[in-house]
């Protein structure tokens, strides 16, 4: 496989990180609005509002400092140590055999972002997400900034995955994972590619050590790799699968 080629992507929630019972930008957002109750389809509004109106580094800001205080309401432990410790081995070992690797996550861009060149290894530049709109602009001194728009540029879910991978990288993942319905045509679109290809169905299924995420779609789908995996807590605070 020429180098260039080695391109492996991963979902995020559910698939790298804890996703249980609710996601970690989920529980940001509220409490940012705190008493808010949204269903789905206002909750996306409710992002919309909540997330934009500021400069860049400010939201940045804030995303730091609410990971450095905010605990899992099961384990009490850092949202960025919820991670699965067998998919970073993997992510380890991709890297070691020249592959680049991204997240391509349904969640906000700008968030994950912020921890993901920490928890994952993964530079920013490297994570494709669902993305807002910015503005150019400049501050009382004259220095130039961005700030976080309400419109919303690309939702990275379900088909906009593969846009995602089209428009930032350019080239077709040789290999992808995923676990849920949001990633099937993150999936579909690489297996569809030329060559040996990989796309893998994660579950992670062992309720004493994580929170169950229910069965993937297409796991008993022929021609799909599906890997049910057994979870354990590792002393480093991540959770193993």
């Amino acid at each position: 496989m020429p180098p260039g080629e080695r391109i492996a992507t991963f979902d995020q929630d559910g698939t790298l990180l804890v996703e249980q019972p609710v996601y970690p930008q989920v529980r940001f957002i509220l409490k940012r609005v705190p008493g808010a109750v949204p269903t789905r389809g206002e909750l996306e509004r409710l992002a919309a509002t909540a997330l934009s109106g500021m400069p860049l580094e400010t939201f940045r800001s804030d995303v730091r400092q609410w990971l450095a205080t905010a605990r899992h309401p099961r384990w009490q432990r850092p949202y960025t140590e919820l991670t699965y410790q067998p998919m970073q081995e993997l992510l380890r070992y991709l890297r070691a055999h020249g592959y680049k690797t991204y997240i391509v996550t349904g969640g906000g861009q700008d968030f994950v972002r912020v921890y993901a060149e920490q928890v994952y290894g993964i530079p920013p530049e490297q994570v494709i997400g669902s993305a807002g709109a910015t503005r150019y602009g400049y501050d009382s001194q004259g220095r130039p900034f961005l700030t976080k728009e309400p419109r919303l540029l690309l939702n990275d879910n379900d088909a906009g995955k593969p846009e995602g991978i089209q428009l930032m990288i350019g080239r077709r993942p040789i290999a992808a994972f995923g676990n849920s319905t949001g990633d099937r045509q993150m999936l579909e679109y690489t297996k569809a590619g030329d060559g040996p290809r990989l796309a893998m169905l994660v579950l992670h299924d062992d309720a004493a050590a994580t929170m169950p995420t229910g069965r993937p779609w297409g796991c008993r789908t022929p021609g799909w790799a599906g890997s049910p995996r057994s979870s354990t807590t590792k002393p480093t605070g991540r959770v193993g699968s």
